[in-house]
């Protein structure tokens, strides 16, 4: 086989790879334009015949528009993100830069906590937060998510790969700490810190099980607890408008996502992640 047949069926095999996992989306926006009835069909119509725009209009403007779940949403994503920044980066570095007795025994034993099944931590959660007064708030979702092993682990990964040069040349003329770490060594991990805020967005936008146990009242609900508000007349889940709303929630991870894919691919070869 020669190289030029080789790039074609490499190519071609990666195309179909991409449609077959372009299928799900493609089904859902059709579901999304369709009537109820239509989605049921039998064999699968993917192209609506009428196109029903109302479903978006009912999911954004209805009595159970998805635009205030959104918005708390934003809300606990973007606290958690920034969270999970600064603390990440300041135990990365402590990890990787600076010395203290049992460093390293005590970053495994962090590491090992990954190990722990986030499942079984929702009952403790879910207890620790009614004994603090803070069940059924957004706060109960925010504070968790603000620290990370995995964030640990990639700050830690690319600190501890920088040289060390800089920052004894900037101690020896009377640098802080402080002042080596955020003026060092923070300008040079802008790519892991996109690739970082990436993964926290995504965890935080896409995280249903912890609203679930620890949010009750639905003024509260965030996105993903709100899909299921969509029912027809019946009380069963209505095809059309779920599909329109959870079109409309998957916006915001792919604007994230297609600003800053470059920046997440380069800090997942600095972190040596694959």
């Amino acid at each position: 086989m020669t190289d030029r047949t080789a790039k074609w069926v490499w190519g071609i095999g990666m195309w179909i790879l991409a449609l077959a996992f372009l299928a799900p989306f493609a089904w859902m926006l059709s579901t999304a334009l369709k009537p109820d009835v239509d989605a049921y069909k039998v064999p699968m119509q993917w192209i609506p015949d009428p196109f029903q725009w109302e479903n978006f209009r009912s999911v954004l403007t209805g009595a159970t528009s998805v635009l205030p779940a959104f918005g708390r949403s934003v809300f606990v994503a973007a606290l958690r993100v920034a969270g999970e920044l600064v603390t990440a980066t300041m135990a990365g570095y402590a990890f990787a830069r600076m010395s203290f007795k049992w460093r390293d025994k005590i970053f495994l034993m962090y590491l090992a906590t990954a190990i722990i099944p986030v499942q079984l931590l929702l009952v403790p959660r879910f207890i620790y937060f009614q004994r603090l007064g803070l069940y059924d708030t957004l706060w109960a979702l925010i504070l968790p998510g603000m620290f990370t092993v995995l964030g640990t682990f990639m700050m830690r990964q690319f600190f501890a790969a920088q040289p060390a040069e800089f920052a004894e040349a900037a101690r020896m003329d009377g640098a802080s700490e402080w002042r080596v770490f955020t003026r060092i060594y923070l300008p040079l991990a802008k790519p892991v810190l996109s690739a970082l805020g990436i993964l926290a967005f995504v965890w935080s936008w896409n995280d249903y099980e912890t609203p679930l146990v620890l949010i009750s009242d639905p003024e509260r609900y965030t996105l993903p607890l709100s899909l299921s508000n969509f029912v027809n007349e019946q009380g069963q889940i209505a095809p059309g408008l779920t599909m329109a709303a959870s079109v409309i929630s998957i916006v915001p991870v792919l604007i994230v996502f297609i600003l800053l894919q470059r920046r997440f691919i380069a800090a997942m070869t600095h972190t040596g992640i694959k």
